[in-house]
């Protein structure tokens, strides 16, 4: 307890020197309580292993992180049907989209008593918090942190160690952009890309540093980059510029939220050149925004598709839709298997104690839902890339990438 009270009165101090105001560290849907749900599967029944759910639920990935809660607690429920009881119960925070919401709630879930957490969905929000965790000894898993190198103790230094608590069931950028490259390469067989990113995130930048050396190690050619900012909605210009150059394929590393809008502006200005994406694509919001007529030759990196599901998938599917009367969505599907990660190391642990928790996490040998896989060094799965075919804005076809890297 004591230890728990020094990292939540440290990160107050951090929040103090940055002058932040208005932490808002209750949990999303509980009234401004930061008490497990009441009712239902998750409840806080007593001797209930505790799950702390980390997520953005509001503000501008908000999609991502209602798909990921949604994950998550299908497969808490499903744990407790298994055990016939309400083994496990959960908390759950909205950090708002914001990354310094992220620390503050990670200070408090060191002090909810959480056997570990799951989430944030996206790498700014994951990485703020994992300093805390980490040093409370509370395991993390993250669903989707693509971000290079940001389970490492300095991310700015691939050589360094891994957080001991930190892991991910995610491929990193790296991983993704060099695999995209290889598909656009080898499979579509283009040869001149023009990268066209989001300037304002780690995420996209990783992805156009790896999709660019990739595609010219291959022996294709970049012929323009060109860059927007996050929650820009009008592309023409840049799209104009582009329009003037000679390439068969546009790269944009980003979210659905500019994607969808660059698609159906491109479209619209008879840019019909074949266009790639990143696993940011992956959202209901990217047809709505682009329109499912402008998704045609589209093709974007993920780690998880309902095209050709297996036994072990469909089921997931079919659950899911049952749960949310809705598909579920790759974030969906990384949340439920980060999830599983965690409850899976619990059992084998025999405990709930984070140090406990965390031995059986290195040795861990795991069969999801986005794949079958154990953990590298760098607390990183080692499985395939998927890459899919939109058309219509449909998922049609998918192609599993291992990328050649040096």
């Amino acid at each position: 307890m004591n230890t728990m009270k020094k990292v939540f009165m440290g990160a107050a101090a951090l929040m103090m020197a940055v002058s932040m105001a208005g932490c808002g560290n209750s949990g999303s849907g509980n009234s401004g309580t930061a008490t497990p749900e009441a009712g239902g599967s998750g409840t806080d029944a007593a001797g209930a292993v505790k799950i702390g759910l980390h997520y953005e639920l509001t503000g501008g990935v908000a999609d991502y992180g209602k798909a990921e809660l949604n994950g998550s607690l299908l497969a808490i429920k499903q744990a407790n049907a298994a055990a016939g009881s309400e083994k496990y119960g959960y908390v759950k925070y909205d950090n708002k989209s914001d990354s310094t919401e992220a620390v503050t709630l990670a200070a408090q879930l060191a002090s909810d008593g959480v056997a570990g957490v799951v989430g944030p969905a996206t790498s700014g929000a994951s990485a703020a918090s994992y300093q805390i965790l980490n040093d409370a000894k509370i395991p993390v898993l993250s669903p989707s942190a693509t971000q290079n190198n940001v389970t490492l103790t300095n991310p700015d230094d691939a050589s360094s160690a891994a957080y001991d608590y930190v892991y991910r069931v995610c491929f990193e950028d790296s991983y993704q952009g060099a695999a995209m490259a290889q598909y656009a390469y080898d499979t579509l067989g283009k040869t001149k890309a023009v990268i066209y990113g989001d300037s304002t995130t780690d995420y996209a930048k990783g992805l156009t540093e790896a999709f660019e050396k990739q595609f010219t190690k291959l022996g294709g050619t970049i012929v323009g980059k060109e860059n927007y900012v996050s929650k820009d909605t009008d592309f023409s210009s840049v799209l104009t510029k582009i329009k003037g150059m000679d390439f068969d394929v546009l790269y944009i590393p980003g979210y659905y939220n500019e994607a969808g809008l660059i698609i159906k502006q491109a479209r619209e200005m008879g840019l019909n050149q074949t266009v790639v994406g990143s696993d940011g694509f992956d959202s209901t919001t990217l047809v709505e925004l682009g329109g499912a007529a402008n998704l045609n030759d589209v093709y974007f990196t993920t780690a998880y598709t309902t095209v050709g599901a297996s036994d072990k998938l469909q089921a997931f599917i079919d659950a899911y839709k049952a749960e949310y009367n809705e598909e579920p969505n790759m974030f969906s599907a990384l949340a439920y298997d980060a999830t599983n990660v965690l409850i899976q190391a619990i059992e084998e642990a025999g405990s709930s104690d984070g140090s406990a928790v965390q031995a059986a996490l290195t040795k861990i040998s795991f069969d999801g839902v986005t794949g079958a896989f154990t953990f590298d060094a760098t607390h990183t799965p080692i499985k395939p890339v998927l890459v899919v075919n939109l058309v219509d804005g449909v998922q049609t076809d998918a192609v599993a990438v291992t990328p050649k890297l040096d």
